[in-house]
């Protein structure tokens, strides 16, 4: 059993932000002890749920839609499964995108490294676009896919 503060705290919210998913309903079987709230694991594991989806892109609204269709039961499994395929094809677009963007900052950062040394960039143009190091050109063929 977990306060709100503590809540707060494990999570870095505000804690109106957990009022607010109250609120919304996202913590139906929560108990109230002499009016105040009392978060047990199944909140907690409702809040981790409600954190991800954010993290992500989803809305609030349909975070909402979700925890509607985990109160509809069983006959929602399938719409449920769909959001976190969804979310996460979503998620792995995202990963390639940031990798591919990772890439070009890594080969850039030993591009200038080695052109601070050189004192030029002769060496390196000679080198563009197939015969840079097996490291590098690893970075520079995936930062230009």
């Amino acid at each position: 059993m977990y306060s709100i503060g503590q809540v707060s705290k494990m999570f870095n919210l505000p804690i109106s932000t957990l009022r607010y998913y109250d609120k919304e309903g996202f913590f139906p079987y929560m108990e109230r002890k002499g009016g105040i709230r009392v978060f047990t694991d199944k909140e907690i594991e409702s809040i981790r749920v409600i954190e991800c989806l954010k993290e992500s892109g989803l809305e609030i609204k349909d975070i909402k839609l979700f925890f509607k269709w985990v109160g509809e039961g069983s006959s929602s499994y399938g719409k449920r499964k769909e959001l976190f395929e969804n979310r996460k094809k979503a998620l792995e677009e995202e990963l390639r995108k940031l990798s591919r963007i990772h890439a070009m900052l890594e080969f850039k950062c030993w591009y200038y490294e080695t052109a601070v040394k050189d004192g030029n960039e002769d060496r390196i143009n000679k080198m563009l676009p197939n015969s840079l190091p097996d490291d590098i050109q690893k970075l520079y063929d995936e930062a230009h896919k």
